[in-house]
């Protein structure tokens, strides 16, 4: 088991692990009552590219929970920042809701639905057999293919919905193109998250509820890493994997608990 009290910093996955849907998960509260009074180093890294960081924070406040803006950060964000970092100035044909959006208008980047540089897929409300359409065009006329993570799916309150792997799909299939992601499990945001929380691997625990992104992404990049059954996976899931996370837990609040024994 993990030493949680050694630890420096904590990268936590959001979706699934704090909440479904618009509903707190157990042990939540008591989890982020215990980093901010032992005073971890905390980031809730989200591959869910519909919200802005401003957004989440209303979000939890709205569960009873006060969190700063500077504890979130999202694919649309490292999206964003690829492209800016790839690409000065280029535009782009974007589906997807206010966060990946606004993320891209606060790097420069302008839409175009006629000749951008690049398709940009994010999970949103946008997507439509018409947008898919548009999408597929452009990307066959030249436009280079980005997804803002891979997740297939993602928890909600009465079971699963498609996430951005299953929303780029089609268009993968229709080009033969294949898209960048640039959410977890890829290094990119997972270094950026250890720069934010100014914490070297090895003194963080990355936690989340997906063998596939989160466990891989903690593990790649030398973290300690925890697998909650709070949200997709359950023991089951993991026979699947060749690899282990440092620890399975049934929630966050589980987290305290080894904490304070």
């Amino acid at each position: 088991m993990i030493d949680f009290n050694k630890k420096k910093g904590f990268i936590c996955d959001m979706d699934g692990v704090v909440y479904h849907g618009n509903r707190i998960l157990p042990g939540v509260a008591e989890f982020i009552d215990w980093l901010q009074r032992e005073n971890k180093r905390f980031l809730f890294l989200t591959n869910n590219s519909c919200y802005t960081p401003k957004e989440l924070k209303q979000k939890l406040a709205r569960m009873g929970l006060d969190i700063s803006e500077e504890h979130f950060y999202t694919s649309a964000l490292a999206t964003a920042a690829f492209l800016k970092e790839q690409s000065p100035g280029c535009s782009v044909y974007a589906i997807g809701d206010a966060g990946l959006l606004n993320a891209l208008y606060d790097a420069g980047i302008t839409m175009n639905d006629v000749n951008p540089d690049y398709v940009v897929v994010g999970e949103g409300k946008t997507y439509s057999f018409d947008t898919l359409t548009k999408a597929i065009n452009l990307v066959r006329g030249g436009a280079k293919l980005v997804g803002t993570n891979s997740d297939v799916s993602g928890p909600i309150e009465d079971g699963i919905a498609p996430a951005c792997g299953a929303l780029v799909a089609p268009i993968e299939m229709a080009t033969g193109k294949r898209a960048y992601f640039c959410g977890k499990p890829n290094p990119l945001m997972m270094r950026t998250g250890l720069r934010l929380l100014h914490c070297h691997s090895g003194e963080a625990v990355m936690v989340g509820d997906r063998m596939d992104t989160d466990v891989i992404s903690g593990l790649e990049s030398g973290m300690s890493t925890v697998l909650v059954l709070s949200g997709v996976s359950s023991e089951e899931t993991l026979k699947t994997y060749g690899y282990r996370p440092s620890a399975v837990l049934n929630g966050v609040g589980d987290i305290v608990k080894e904490a304070e024994k």
